[in-house]
Order: structure tokens, then C-alpha cells, then sequence
């Protein structure tokens, strides 16, 4: 599986609240209006100019804070296809494998990218390409491959429920 896209970069200690907005948490339910609010109090130009296909970096602690699925949700609803970061919280990395978001862990590949860089990323094979190099990261187990591929936890499931 390839994903390439234009990127949108960010730095370290992006947390949940930031990613979505705290102060919507309990007030907005709908994905779509969630997805008007993404990144707002940290790029404001971020929603009017995504596109499908994009890619966000990130540098360290990507993610932290609350268990928010919201902070996921915000970003599929966008189109961004991958996040590759320094590094991610757990919580936040298995909310986004589950809605099928996936996220690479690449701290090499991080460095050598900037702000609106186009770069690819091979999921099977583990590589990710920019424009200063080819760099590797641990590929995803086949479990994981196969959440991505089926569009997420919950699709993945009922597909694969009978056949056991």
C-alpha cells in the first residue's frame, strides 16, 4: 500500500487538545462539523487548504494528552491519509490504526522533511521517501495491515468475524 501526499508539518508535544479543540468536546457530535475545527488554534489555514491525500509530520509526543477520538476523527474527516511523527502516544496511535489513520514512527524521515514537501510512503515495505532520501521504519504487523486495509477497526471485524 502507497500513500503519497503534500505535507503539513508540525512540531513536538501536539496534544489532543490541539488537534481538536477541547472546548468542543462535549458539544460537537457530528464528524463532518468535528472536521471544520481541526488544528484551528494551531494553523488556522489548515482546514481551508487540506486536501485528500495530505500528510501530516510531526515531531515528538504526537498526540498526547487525552484519549480524545475526536483529535482522529478531525483528521480523517480532512483526508489526511498518514501521520509520520517522532513520536506518538499509544492512546492516540491505537485511536488512529482503528479508524484505519495510519501512523509512522520515523524520526529520521521527520528531519529531512519541510512544510509543503511532497513525500511517499510504502506501508509494506517500510519506507519512507522525501526529497533528501529513502528512510526505513518497522513495517506494520499483517493485524495492522489488515485494519488499514479494511478501513478500520470496526470494518475489519465484520469482515473477518465469520471466519473463524
Amino acid at each position: 500500500m502507497n500513500i503519497t501526499g503534500k505535507v503539513w508539518k508540525y512540531g513536538d508535544n501536539v496534544d489532543t487538545d490541539v488537534i481538536f479543540p477541547g472546548k468542543y468536546t462535549y458539544t460537537i457530535t457530528d464528524e463532518k462539523e468535528m472536521g471544520k475545527h481541526a488544528l484551528e488554534d494551531l494553523d488556522p489555514d489548515f482546514v481551508s487548504n487540506v486536501q485528500p491525500g495530505d500528510i501530516i509530520v510531526g515531531g515528538r509526543n504526537w498526540g498526547c494528552g487525552s484519549s480524545r477520538q475526536q483529535a482522529v476523527t478531525c483528521l480523517k474527516v480532512n483526508g489526511i491519509a498518514a501521520i509520520v511523527v517522532k513520536g506518538v502516544s499509544r492512546i492516540h496511535y491505537r485511536n488512529a490504526i482503528n479508524e484505519a489513520l495510519p501512523v509512522i514512527v520515523c524520526p529520521e524521515a521527520v528531519d529531512s522533511i519541510e512544510q509543503g514537501d511532497t513525500i511517499s510512503i510504502d506501508l509494506s515495505n517500510g519506507k519512507v521517501y522525501t526529497r533528501k532520501g529513502e528512510f526505513s521504519f518497522k513495517p506494520f504487523p499483517p493485524v495492522i495491515t489488515g485494519l488499514i486495509e479494511s478501513g478500520g477497526l470496526i470494518p475489519f471485524v465484520n469482515e473477518n468475524l465469520g471466519k473463524r
